[in-house]
């Protein structure tokens, strides 16, 4: 059974870091792409970044471009969010999951149109003004 983690939220003044990490068990990291995503209050869930294992081709969000690294721990199947320059807009509880590999189409196609599941309970980020 696939089956994923997440952690490392937590609250942060504006400008600071964050770690976040999706611990998988239950599947190989050559099987899927894992994805980033995040809810706010009264929002729909938004893509933020995802990693594919095809090229390890990583993908991003415009609102997250510059700021987020996505990178996996192919040993360990977790896959990290390295968020640096946080923004009060980037709180909202943080989920992963798994959809399939994927390469040559854009972050936008790839985190509006591929279908992700096996999501893990989410993780809270709040950014403080």
């Amino acid at each position: 059974e696939v089956r994923l983690a997440e952690s490392g939220g937590g609250l942060v003044q504006a400008g600071g870091s964050l770690r976040l990490s999706c611990e998988g068990s239950g599947f190989s990291y050559d099987e899927y792409s894992i994805a980033w995503f995040r809810q706010a209050p009264g929002k729909e869930r938004e893509g933020v970044a995802c990693i594919s294992p095809l090229n390890d081709g990583t993908y991003y969000d415009d609102s997250v471009l510059g700021r987020f690294t996505i990178s996996s721990d192919k040993a360990k199947t977790t896959v990290y969010l390295q968020m640096n320059n946080l923004k009060p807009e980037d709180t909202a509880v943080y989920y992963c999951g798994t959809g399939p590999p994927f390469m040559g189409i854009t972050a936008d196609q790839a985190l509006r149109y591929i279908q992700f599941e096996h999501w893990g309970q989410g993780t809270q980020v709040t950014v403080s003004s």
